[in-house]
């Protein structure tokens, strides 16, 4: 076995076929940007959803993460990928089921399930700004929703971006699910490469793709956990802060 894996004609011939895994790399990355923009629009969305004091729209928010935390994601991508063709044709009324596209199904697939994760960490993120925030927006003249898109939000970000990095980490890697339905995505080029030839470089391959784009977004992941953390510095304000000082220190 490890002969084969260190053979070098073998990995002659995988790295031969390139194009077809730099073809599926590029794939997955459209479809990584893509769904990340839903999930990140959507998760928002929702996230604001729970947080307010309306039970239908908390209730709409919390169906939608139960739901989609408590089912498999293989599980939603084949049931869009065989019932959504057929969903399709009823509501446009075309005589044959309306084929979707495996880029719309790839980036629907992991934007719509890590929507329901992004949602609980906005969630905890806004729960986490103290609550007078909100009412100083309000007593200001701020409507509720500008209250959240200009005070709550930007706050909240800040809060939440290492766990909103880690979110971006794991749906790079549930973008493989692709594979399973002839997604052509980068594991669809590894499958195809090991089913045609047999070696099981092609796997290796792909190993190291996904690594080179998971390594760095982990390094940021701790980065950002680690800055957050630290004690955040005063800002230096010309004519206040440093008059101050000289004050103390006189």
């Amino acid at each position: 076995m490890f002969e084969g894996i260190l053979d070098p004609m073998r990995w002659e011939i995988t790295l031969a076929q390139m194009p077809a895994f730099w073809e599926g790399f590029a794939f997955t990355l459209q479809v990584v940007i893509a769904g990340l923009v839903l999930s990140i629009v959507l998760g928002t969305v929702l996230g604001v959803f729970s947080t307010t004091r309306s039970a239908i729209l908390r209730g709409i928010s919390r169906v939608y993460v139960e739901f989609y935390q408590n089912t498999p994601l293989p599980v939603q991508v084949f049931f869009m990928y065989m019932a959504g063709p057929k969903i399709l044709q009823v509501i446009t009324g075309a005589p044959t089921p309306v084929r979707i596209s495996s880029f719309a199904l790839g980036f629907l697939g992991v934007g719509l399930y890590h929507a329901a994760y992004i949602s609980e960490v906005i969630r905890t993120g806004i729960e986490s700004v103290p609550r007078g925030q909100m009412e100083a927006a309000l007593s200001q003249g701020f409507s509720r929703i500008q209250a959240y898109r200009y005070v709550i939000l930007p706050q909240t970000f800040k809060i939440i971006l290492p766990p909103m990095t880690n979110q971006a980490l794991n749906l790079v890697k549930n973008s493989s699910v692709l594979a399973l339905i002839a997604g052509g995505d980068l594991m669809y080029a590894a499958d195809n490469f090991v089913s045609t030839w047999g070696y099981l470089q092609g796997y290796f391959l792909a190993c190291l793709i996904y690594f080179i784009i998971c390594f760095p977004l982990a390094m940021l992941v701790q980065f950002l956990e680690r800055r957050s953390k630290e004690r955040p510095k005063a800002k230096v304000i010309p004519g206040i802060t440093d008059v101050a000082a000289a004050g103390r220190e006189a």
